[in-house]
């Protein structure tokens, strides 16, 4: 393929690096990564291509307008990939404010950025234009025990977090039907898989585990969602936005659906093979599993159909949960200085999300 410039936003980010790697691994495209650098933003989870010619780093907020048009003018993308967001449920309980701030104005920003470079394009670069943005399963709500989320599924958000997506996502429909700006959409499941900031279940597991710390399940842990590894998604991401068509949202998921309590068993089942010297006043990791009260409005099922990227992009998962989860508790086994340096004193795998106070 022809090399692309391809803007990425929040590529420092979990997913995002994934993108990035992906791309200049595997691709010929240059690529601008725009990411301001927030607590779960680590620019070491590029270290294995942030040398490449290729690529390019813009440390940015993506609500400052000035500082998005200039790099628009400069790097003159051919692709835009939208994936920066505040992403975690429980912090935008207690912090909704950067939510709004970040998905929503932030995602206006990117569009009309976008709306007003992509009109000055000459006819076949207008025509080849993409602006992809990547979103949640979680703007349709809670599923019953029943049934998968599909792309004519209802929006139905719970948090202040998957609020924030669905506007989000209902801004960029918006700019194409509106402005005819061509526009991708994409709803992920869970993803989980190396560099990710252990906030999250897995990676929060996975360190308390090896620390001999407790193993906080929210409520019963029946909670089910369904996993996707994070390789898998920056390789189906890619060919959405390089295949799929304009106007169009695709749903992407892992073809997995586990209980919280049988993700965080599994975990335990591969450490104390993999690390058999457990802490100390145990001899299984389980021993470890701790009940907490569950987050408020907490969706209990999400699963998702993704029949349409299968038949209309060949594209499926790669990754069962069995390869995916084992390969990511070896990442992290072997990675302890990545996951030392990420937690730099902000966060220290405290419960977020209580319902204390006020929120601001």
């Amino acid at each position: 393929m022809k090399p692309l410039n391809i803007l990425v936003t929040g590529g420092a980010g979990f997913i995002g690096s994934a993108v990035i790697r992906h791309l200049i691994l595997e691709t010929n495209h240059r690529v601008a990564n725009v990411d301001k650098l927030t607590y779960a933003g680590n620019l070491e989870s590029l270290n294995g291509v942030s040398g490449n010619e290729r690529y390019t780093f813009c440390q940015t907020d993506i609500i400052d307008q000035a500082a998005i048009e200039s790099i628009f003018r400069q790097f003159r993308p051919d692709i835009v990939m939208h994936l920066a967001a505040e992403s975690h449920v429980d912090r935008s309980i207690t912090g909704p404010a950067d939510f709004i701030q970040t998905n929503i104005v932030g995602t206006y920003v990117l569009l009309e950025t976008a709306r007003k470079y992509w009109l000055g394009l000459d006819e076949q670069r207008k025509g080849a234009f993409r602006f992809h943005h990547i979103s949640t399963d979680e703007v349709y709500g809670s599923l019953g025990p029943e049934g998968l989320f599909t792309e004519e599924s209802n929006y139905d958000p719970s948090s202040p977090y998957s609020s924030s997506k669905a506007s989000s996502d209902h801004l960029v429909r918006a700019w194409h039907r509106t402005y005819g700006l061509p526009i991708i959409v994409t709803n992920c499941s869970n993803n989980y898989g190396p560099y990710q900031f252990p906030e999250k279940l897995i990676p929060l597991i996975i360190l308390n585990a090896l620390e001999g710390k407790p193993l906080p399940l929210y409520g019963k842990g029946d909670q089910i969602r369904d996993w996707l590894h994070v390789e898998d998604h920056a390789r189906a991401l890619y060919k959405v936005v390089t295949e799929g068509a304009p106007g169009e949202t695709y749903n992407i998921g892992g073809h997995n659906e586990k209980t919280n309590m049988q993700v965080v068993l599994t975990l335990c089942g591969i450490l104390d093979e993999l690390r058999p010297d457990h802490p100390k006043g145990i001899n299984r990791y389980d021993q470890l599993i701790t009940y907490v009260a569950d987050r408020p409005g907490h969706d209990q099922r999400y699963a998702i159909d993704s029949s349409k990227i299968k038949w209309d992009l060949d594209w499926v998962p790669e990754e069962t949960f069995v390869s995916g989860i084992r390969k990511t508790v070896d990442w992290y086994l072997s990675n302890g200085e990545w996951c030392r340096n990420v937690l730099d004193g902000s966060y220290q795998r405290e419960r977020l999300g209580l319902v204390t106070e006020a929120a601001p």
